[in-house]
């Protein structure tokens, strides 16, 4: 089953999603062009520095990406309620439509959303059941983008050996400080909120809550787990092989549960 394109018009989204996405091709330009290249020809650092970058590089814009056109779980105009869940079924209302107890009407996109979590503006989409995973991934591979980015960043001052200087007519080379200053500030901003919101988004997982339900009144004893958190993982991710949860190019099947075993708002 192929996975569904949906976009949302929302310009101040494109907006947040353009500022990560500049981000990005800041430094996967700039990073590669003042510290690996250089220090690789030279002898300084090995080839597998250079790959594993463009390696996260590419897994962190895939999974932006996937995360930002990937349909969350937008329920359809007449959806088909199993005669089995009809009771665990409700009416939205603000849409008028039946919906699973655990989805959330979305007053950014206009529709309900299963298992919705949040509606991020950086990705410029729901965070849903369909797309939780991938929202999940970018996370990761950003923390690990922008710490690599750090390291190299202080490397290239305090560890590797001093480059020639070959090409100090190069535009690069002779804004270097200005350059890699930025690029680490950037880098710290990104860090530390995405590793607040990746806490948070884990912390989630592991009891078996969104953050919406966290916000809401009517969830009592949140924080006691419902699950194993193998299992809450495996429902997030589509899958029990924990090898797949870290790769974004793939399709996501969905682990059918009950939505009596799970929490109601």
């Amino acid at each position: 089953m192929g996975q569904r394109i949906h976009f949302v018009i929302d310009p101040q989204g494109w907006c947040c999603m353009g500022l990560i996405i500049f981000v990005w091709l800041y430094n996967t330009i700039f990073i590669p062009k003042v510290i690996l290249f250089p220090h690789y020809e030279e002898g300084n650092i090995s080839v597998v520095a250079v790959l594993c970058y463009y390696f996260c590089s590419l897994f962190c814009i895939a999974s932006l990406f996937r995360a930002s056109v990937a349909d969350p779980g937008k329920l359809p105009e007449n959806p088909k309620i199993p005669i089995a869940e009809r009771e665990h079924w409700e009416l939205c209302n603000k849409c008028n439509m039946m919906r699973p107890k655990r989805s959330h009407h979305c007053s950014r996109c206009g529709h309900c959303v299963r298992r919705m979590d949040h509606h991020c503006p950086w990705i410029n989409n729901c965070v849903g059941e369909d797309n939780h995973w991938l929202f999940l991934q970018l996370c990761f591979y950003t923390q690990i983008l922008s710490s690599y980015t750090l390291i190299l960043d202080f490397c290239h001052y305090y560890y590797f050996l001093p480059l020639k200087k070959e090409n100090w007519d190069v535009f690069v080379f002779r804004h270097e400080l200005a350059l890699l200053r930025i690029s680490a500030f950037m880098g710290l901003i990104i860090l530390g909120g995405i590793s607040r919101l990746f806490y948070t988004q884990l912390m989630g997982i592991f009891t078996d809550t969104t953050s919406i339900e966290k916000m809401s009144s009517c969830c009592e004893d949140i924080s006691r787990p419902r699950k194993p958190w193998q299992q809450t993982f495996s429902e997030v991710f589509g899958t029990h092989w924990k090898i797949l949860w870290f790769i974004p190019f793939r399709q996501r099947q969905p682990l059918r549960v009950p939505y009596h075993f799970a929490n109601h708002v």
